[in-house]
């Protein structure tokens, strides 16, 4: 849903919104870092992991943190280097990882309503700290106040930016310095279920939402016997499908009932 049609469904601000009006981009830019500070309890594990993992994948301090600046997606980023460990040819892994990363282009399409009207360079650094919680993040503090101004938004995408990705670049290198003295058997990778339950929980918020992520769950089980994790390229647009599919039926009872 765009901004503009949020104004015409809310023409009046509830005073929690009557507050964010109220706030200067740098106010703006505060209130993202605060609230984006409680992915640091997943992103640190998260990181220290991607360290650790690429160590043991035989890349040095230079080639990890060129890898972690350059694309900045953990989850792409632990798709491509696992891929490496396996031995997997080279197309198998950029593609695989580009295919992880196909949800930004998903994320990016519905950030257009509210920050596309912003300049050049800023869509340039927007899109550059584009990950999953500054996303998350950002959406849903846009469509709870839809009356923001356009550098209210940027504001707080900046805060939640800064928050978030300089620790996961921090705990890449702690990762990197510290993998040889951590334990064997201390389990790291919780993060990485636990950050994307975190991020996805709150956005099922209509039966379209739930149905694509039970065909995405259900897909990528079936399909899991694909080898170089392609099952994951039958089960993304499965569920796309299946959500697509569930929001047109929606849409067209509401029509009937009209």
């Amino acid at each position: 849903m765009s901004a503009q049609a949020d104004l015409a469904v809310d023409p009046s601000p509830t005073p929690e919104q009557s507050r964010a009006l109220r706030r200067s981009p740098r106010q703006c830019a505060r209130h993202g870092f605060v609230q984006a500070l409680p992915f640091i309890l997943v992103l640190l594990p998260f990181g220290m992991l991607f360290g650790v993992v690429s160590s043991d994948a035989g890349l040095d301090l230079g080639q990890i943190l060129g890898f972690t600046v350059l694309v900045l997606a953990g989850a792409s980023q632990f798709t491509a280097v696992q891929l490496m460990t396996d031995h997997a040819p080279a197309l198998v892994v950029i593609i695989s990882a580009i295919a992880v990363n196909l949800r930004m282009a998903m994320y990016s399409a519905s950030l257009v309503p509210w920050l596309g009207g912003a300049r050049p360079r800023d869509r340039a650094w927007i899109a550059y700290v584009l990950i999953d919680q500054t996303y998350a993040l950002s959406i849903q503090h846009y469509e709870k106040h839809p009356r923001l101004g356009l550098e209210q938004r940027i504001g707080y995408f900046l805060g939640a930016a800064l928050a978030t990705c300089p620790p996961w670049l921090g705990a890449t290198l702690l990762g990197v310095w510290l993998g040889e003295a951590i334990p064997q058997d201390w389990a790291l990778d919780f993060a990485i279920p636990i950050t994307f339950l975190a991020l996805v929980a709150p956005m099922l918020r209509s039966p379209a939402h739930v149905a694509a992520a039970l065909v995405a769950v259900l897909a990528a089980l079936a399909f899991a016997f694909l080898p170089s994790g392609l099952g994951l390229f039958v089960a993304a647009p499965l569920a796309m499908l299946t959500g697509a599919g569930v929001e047109t039926l929606m849409e067209r009872r509401k029509e009937a009932r009209a």
